[in-house]
């Protein structure tokens, strides 16, 4: 594992940015990558709040640098905490800075698009069928108007060109798209020092929160399936330190990833116990699973429980059942 000095000589340099969540596992990781023209590549700007742009500005200075520094930014994936500190950091340069994504997340964080607030009746009508008390979603969706309708959004956001590697001052990385956080989540791979920026595909101490995602016709799509598929292929490549969008560097990634996996297996061994006593709308599970959970935080059980379902279904395990009102899972 490569020690954090050892990183600033390859002109990598971590800057922490504190955040509200708690359930993240830690701060929030921008990484300033020193660029070919003397600049700065950012990969991920962090939260928009007071407390985080001043963390992101002494970070910076620490480095002897600023904003001014800053010739483009590649934003991980669309969640408040990556990509809030953009606008800011976009207005403080001075000049014209690129900002590229996958294309995927590109409508949660670029103008121009709908808000995640306006698709809460889309949302409101899936988690009734899926069992879920109308008290319960009103708790959580007072806490998502309070936490993200005040988000600033990037105003230009172009699609990352995942066929093309990042050459930076002393290092190439390779993009490479690891759908399951989200659906356009992107990693960087270092082949040659054999780093991998993580940001929330992988984190040591925390599971990456599948969270549940409508697409572009209403339907959702299976966030933890397809993380799995993305996380095998992690865990195939030779990696010796792991650079997380949260908390401290690690190293030993197949370690990490075993310990997840056995995770979700439990998890998953817990739901078909549930579903062995009767058919169970997800909701139903969910207060089996997270019994002291509270209702705020209903879009986080909800969606680990959704998630590790569509697992089982998958398998061939479980089944769904009820095309009208109420959504129940059974076991086959």
């Amino acid at each position: 594992m490569i020690a954090e000095a050892d990183l600033s000589a390859l002109g990598i340099h971590r800057i922490s940015i504190p955040i509200p969540f708690l359930e993240a596992g830690g701060p929030v990781n921008a990484y300033a990558i020193e660029d070919r023209d003397g600049g700065l590549l950012l990969f991920d700007s962090g939260l928009g709040s007071p407390e985080a742009q001043a963390a992101m500005a002494e970070g910076l200075r620490r480095i002897g640098r600023s904003p001014r520094d800053v010739r483009r930014i590649v934003v991980s994936h669309g969640h408040i905490d990556h990509y809030g500190g953009a606008a800011a950091l976009l207005e403080q340069a001075g000049h014209p800075v690129p900002v590229h994504a996958h294309p995927r997340d590109i409508p949660k964080m670029a103008e121009g698009y709908p808000r995640w607030i306006d698709e809460v009746p889309a949302y409101a009508s899936l988690f009734q069928r899926l069992g879920v008390p109308l008290e319960v979603m009103g708790e959580a969706w007072r806490q998502v108007r309070e936490g993200f309708t005040k988000a600033r959004r990037i105003p230009r956001v172009e699609p990352l060109d995942m066929g093309e590697p990042l050459r930076m001052r002393h290092v190439t990385l390779e993009p490479m798209h690891m759908p399951g956080h989200t659906p356009g989540l992107v990693c960087l791979y270092e082949r040659e020092h054999r780093l991998f920026l993580s940001d929330d595909h992988l984190l040591e101490h925390v599971s990456p929160n599948p969270l549940l995602e409508l697409g572009s016709g209403g339907e959702a799509w299976r966030p933890l399936v397809a993380y799995m598929d993305s996380v095998a292929r992690l865990r195939a490549l030779e990696v010796d330190t792991v650079l997380p969008g949260h908390a401290t560097p690690f190293g030993d990634h197949r370690a990490v990833i075993d310990r997840l996996l056995g995770f979700y297996g439990k998890r998953q061994m817990r739901i078909r116990e549930e579903l062995r006593r009767a058919p169970l709308t997800a909701w139903e599970v969910t207060t089996a699973l997270f019994p002291r959970a509270p209702a705020a935080a209903m879009f986080l059980t909800v969606s680990e429980t959704i998630a590790n379902l569509e697992v089982l279904e998958a398998r061939g395990e479980v089944e769904r059942e009820g095309g009208g009102e109420a959504i129940r899972f059974l076991l086959r």
